[in-house]
């Protein structure tokens, strides 16, 4: 399986790559990356999806986990070996350090109906970001009340400057003075080299240990975090039910 490590570390800078951090060991879920979604494995459906962006060089999985490189090395799939690391986000600063780039996009592995769209929107809002902010992240609004109050749905309130203000697995902001709209934070991030070296040196906050949202490193020690208003109604797979539900998602898509 080295093969597929060594063979990325030489090739010649690229401008925007999509990295896809997959974990053996989610609490919620063991194994999801390696889970079938339809006939493929779950973190397929996530590569199809970046492979479909128009404005990427490339996708590759970054794991600490050797089957799970197996089965990338079996797909075709790029893949790069990384340590152990806290955060999906810690690992992407890992394959930053060893794939030269412009910038990364962060595509979670559980998102297998990300929108390409969505993706190519974070890659053009990357290239005009203020100096002073270090990632974007897309979101996009909540109709559905059990979604609001699924604490696996990370929610996000903003500033009126477009920034980031809080995430949140519990429901924000709470409703007592107006009806407050709703929205999800998606597993979608986009970091320049420089910005990622800048979140692997920051030390994890109280806010981000308790709430297990990577983001709010950033914001607890005072960085921006551009959200992204972004086109997205696909299933995030937190845990078996959600894994259910995509596979209805999936052939209702194949119906089509």
């Amino acid at each position: 399986m080295a093969a597929t490590t060594a063979a990325t570390s030489d090739t010649a800078p690229r401008r925007h790559i999509a990295v896809i951090p997959c974990r053996w060991g989610a609490s919620r879920f063991p194994g999801k990356p390696l889970a079938r979604l339809g006939d493929k494995p779950l973190l397929w459906h996530v590569h199809q999806r970046c492979l479909e962006a128009r404005r990427l060089d490339g996708a590759v999985v970054a794991t600490d986990d050797e089957r799970i490189e197996t089965a990338c090395y079996q797909l075709g799939i790029e893949c790069i070996r990384t340590g152990d690391h806290l955060t999906g986000t810690d690992r992407v600063a890992e394959v930053a350090e060893r794939l030269p780039a412009e910038a990364y996009i962060n595509v979670q592995g559980d998102e297998p109906f990300i929108s390409p769209v969505a993706i190519d929107s974070v890659s053009v809002a990357l290239e005009h970001l203020p100096a002073s902010t270090l990632a974007v992240n897309a979101y996009t609004e909540l109709a559905d009340v059990t979604a609001v109050l699924d604490h696996n749905v990370v929610k996000v309130v903003i500033t009126t400057e477009g920034n980031a203000l809080m995430f949140s697995r519990q429901p924000i902001p709470y409703p007592r003075g107006d009806r407050p709209k709703y929205l999800r934070q998606l597993g979608l991030y986009g970091f320049t080299g420089p910005a990622l070296k800048r979140f692997r040196q920051l030390r994890q906050g109280p806010l981000e240990r308790t709430e297990c949202v990577e983001m709010l490193r950033f914001v607890e020690h005072g960085y921006a975090v551009r959200m992204l208003p972004v086109t997205d109604s696909g299933v995030a797979v937190d845990t078996p039910e959600d894994l259910a539900r995509a596979d209805i998602l999936l052939a209702r898509h194949a119906g089509t």
